[in-house]
């Protein structure tokens, strides 16, 4: 896959989601964007979480570990640009790496997820408890 397949598959739903991982709980307003781009996407919950995992969290969570820096929002650009080499690079090792891993990166904004998770199921109807 090149950069402008990845760009045009998946930058929408990463700029929405990337919010999550702000030093900050994302608003309504933010959350209610997440799920309607979520919805245009028609992702199963299950690639969603991989997503979350793979492609955003090995990323976006240096950013929580960094002690400079505003946080209160992300340059579109950069955060794009970061998002795509990365995901250009996750392939064999690198993959299962980052699977093996991503409990420790998505730790800091699993209940975020979770928030983000039930109100994406509420919108399709699912029950978020069993």
């Amino acid at each position: 896959m090149d950069a402008q397949t990845l760009v045009d598959e998946r930058g929408e739903l990463w700029l929405a989601l990337a919010p999550l991982w702000l030093d900050r709980e994302p608003g309504e307003s933010e959350y209610a964007h997440m799920v309607e781009v979520i919805q245009r996407h028609e992702l199963s919950l299950h690639e969603l979480e991989w997503i979350f995992r793979l492609e955003l969290a090995p990323v976006l969570a240096r950013n929580q570990m960094s002690v400079a820096g505003e946080w209160r929002y992300f340059d579109d650009y950069r955060l794009m640009q970061r998002l795509v080499a990365h995901n250009l690079r996750l392939t064999g090792w690198r993959r299962k790496g980052w699977a093996l891993f991503s409990g420790l990166t998505t730790m800091m904004t699993r209940h975020r997820w979770n928030e983000l998770m039930a109100r994406v199921m509420l919108e399709r109807g699912e029950s978020p408890h069993p």
